[in-house]
């Protein structure tokens, strides 16, 4: 079972992925974001699933989505940011 302190370590490391993706952290960060990509299968996993989020859809804008798509996606991150507390 994984701590709280565990879980705040993972938030920080995925809020840092989507600028590891790009290419866009400093030196430092990505160090260190490596460093715990290595040992933590759960974000490791996380950030495999980005990528081949990524991967499947390329580059696909909002006014190419179905609308039931759009509004399937705006609510999944609406849960996600009531589950965040926020």
């Amino acid at each position: 079972m994984r701590t709280r302190a565990n879980d705040l370590v993972c938030r920080a490391a995925i809020e840092l992925m989507s600028d590891y993706i790009e290419g866009s952290l400093s030196r430092r960060d990505r160090r260190r974001l490596e460093r715990h990509l290595a040992g933590c299968p759960d974000c490791s996993r996380y950030l495999e699933q980005m990528r081949l989020t990524i991967d499947a859809s390329g580059s696909v804008s909002p006014d190419e989505l179905a609308p039931e798509a759009l509004d399937d996606l705006v609510e999944i991150f609406r849960a996600f940011r009531r589950e965040d507390g926020d």
